[in-house]
């Protein structure tokens, strides 16, 4: 009985330092491209391109910062407009995506089935962008508007149909009966109940809307055209790296050393600008995020 006792003790040791182990490779194997792409960033152009890349930069410059921010204003007013339109759609996008999920899981709503049909529907046809393009710009007049990015994003077929399975799943409709007995409305109770219990749901939504708002760039390419002052960041990043290959294009073949010009290293700048802000706010919504996967795996 010892002996067997001891086997499961060893056994279970072994697994959990080989699974520690796993974890931690693939962590490092994770973070490690990422802190390359950083060193890169503030690493001379010379020694990026002849020596390659490493962990820490061997000769640290700010060149290629230099090179972006020699934009002025434009880089300052790209972040200040992702960072509303990341905010302001993050917002409205979980009030409404989680309003509807509500409404859909109400035993009490006689059309929700025929509803969620046609949502589903949605994620599997769509009219394509010449029909996308045209309602946006001919029928609802939004070309060169920040509604333009704004709306389309706004409300995901996907992001409805998870709400609202995590409320069917996870709060009990007797709750909102209750509430509704004791004279709070329908809205009053989704206000004050269903949202705070749906914290997990929500951050773990949230997450992928606002990461939709911050990445978004093609919306903006298709809609805002060089009258718009501000646009997005990622756009204006996008058009930065494409400048700097038409510079590198132009000068091949010629008496010019491209070495000393900050090419690569302003591709990855770049990519540091665009991720680090995502990066410092995933640890605020970390510990929902997680549990907003693993909500229901646990019965009982």
């Amino acid at each position: 009985m010892q002996k067997s006792k001891r086997k499961k003790d060893t056994s279970g040791k072994v697994i959990t330092v080989v699974g520690y182990v796993f974890i931690t490779f693939f962590a490092i194997s994770c973070l490690l491209p990422f802190i390359m792409m950083t060193a890169a960033s503030f690493e001379d152009e010379r020694t990026l391109v002849t020596l390659g890349y490493s962990i820490l930069p061997r000769h640290f410059t700010l060149d290629a910062y230099r090179a972006i921010f020699q934009q002025g204003g434009e880089i300052l007013g790209s972040y200040i407009v992702t960072i509303l339109l990341t905010v302001i759609g993050t917002t409205l996008g979980l009030f409404l995506t989680a309003l509807t999920g509500y409404i859909l899981q109400r035993p009490d709503f006689a059309h929700r089935n025929l509803v969620s049909l046609f949502l589903y529907f949605t994620t599997l046809f769509n009219g394509g962008l010449v029909a996308f393009y045209l309602l946006i710009t001919r029928y609802l007049h939004l070309k060169n508007s920040y509604l333009a990015i704004l709306l389309p994003s706004l409300i995901s077929a996907w992001n409805i149909i998870m709400m609202k399975n995590f409320i069917r799943g996870s709060i009990p409709h007797e709750i909102s009966e209750a509430a509704e007995i004791d004279g709070a409305s329908p809205f009053k109770t989704f206000l004050t109940i269903i949202l705070p219990m749906s914290k997990p749901a929500l951050a773990t939504i949230g997450l992928f809307i606002a990461l939709g708002y911050w990445n978004e760039w093609y919306n903006s390419m298709l809609f805002l055209d060089t009258s718009v002052k501000y646009r997005p960041l990622q756009l204006v990043l996008y058009n930065l790296i494409n400048k700097a290959n038409y510079l590198k294009n132009s000068l091949a073949g010629k008496n010019i050393t491209m070495q000393e010009l900050p090419l690569e290293t302003v591709k990855m700048a770049t990519a540091v600008l665009a991720t680090a802000p995502i990066v410092a706010a995933y640890p605020m919504v970390q510990k929902y995020f997680v549990k907003g996967i693993t909500v229901g795996s646990v019965k009982g």
